[in-house]
């Protein structure tokens, strides 16, 4: 039985919490980002990349029982560990969950404000596609 979507943001809050540094979460989101699944060359395709990254992203989604299944890959560590992180807190979830939420775990970890401004416009492209892809199957 997968938790909630309120316990599955919760625990990713409380993971961020045992770390004191900055850099030390910086290591904990590049080891979720290798343990994402192997994502398909095929997939890697330009419909497929998020708009507004300055690195390249793909996310790929799939609609299966009424839940929303993502896989995403990036050609950069950190940002392939925020997808990932986005990933395993949304995937599986149902397009209303989804659509609903208001991603606000990710203030609480405080990560916007410790990425480049780059990046923190790429994470906010991120959670839009998601956000986005959602609202195309409520």
């Amino acid at each position: 039985m997968m938790q909630s979507l309120e316990d599955a943001k919760n625990a990713v809050v409380e993971e961020f919490s045992m770390f004191d540094e900055w850099l030390d979460k910086y290591e904990y989101l590049i080891d979720l980002g290798k343990n994402l699944e192997v994502f398909p060359v095929e997939l890697k395709t330009d419909d497929r990349l998020i708009k507004g990254c300055q690195s390249r992203v793909w996310l790929d989604t799939e609609l299966r029982g009424g839940r929303l299944y993502f896989r995403a890959d990036s050609d950069a560590i950190i940002t392939k560990g925020i997808i990932s992180l986005l990933i395993s807190v949304y995937s599986g979830r149902t397009a209303e969950e989804i659509a609903g939420d208001d991603f606000s775990f990710i203030e609480q970890i405080g990560l916007k404000e410790n990425l480049s401004p780059t990046r923190a416009n790429g994470l906010l492209s991120m959670i839009n596609t998601i956000r986005t892809e959602a609202e195309k199957n409520v």
